[in-house]
């Protein structure tokens, strides 16, 4: 049984980044095909803007704050039963700092932006 759990575990870990990551690339290409079938039959496609830098980097930090904080939260939680989940919950602290450095870098750019436009 013990052998069935890894070969489960192994399988699930590299196969949901591969399904995410072909789903990703199926979702843009239906997009860019759907967009170029309207542009041949003459419709207007309005295009969409890039994000900038400052979004990017705010988005990120968004998200990998969040992750890091509900991974901390579940992990505690879990601790109140399981002492060990302790070391687990530990691990939060890598994405936390990630998403907080993707907020400074945001703040960054953006102070950048507004010494040099000034």
């Amino acid at each position: 049984m013990g052998e069935m759990i890894g070969l489960v575990a192994v399988i699930m870990a590299l196969g949901i980044p591969v399904a995410a990551l072909y789903t990703y690339y199926r979702v843009r290409k239906l997009r860019t095909e759907e967009k170029l079938a309207a542009i041949a039959r003459g419709a207007d496609v309005p295009m969409e803007p890039e994000l900038s830098q400052v979004a990017r980097s705010r988005r990120s930090g968004i998200l990998l704050t969040a992750g890091a904080i509900g991974y901390i939260v579940t992990f505690a939680m879990i601790a109140r039963l399981e002492p060990e989940a302790w070391n687990a919950m530990a691990f939060g602290a890598i994405p936390l700092a990630l998403g907080l450095g993707f907020f400074v870098d945001a703040f960054l750019v953006r102070r950048d932006l507004h010494v040099t436009g000034s």
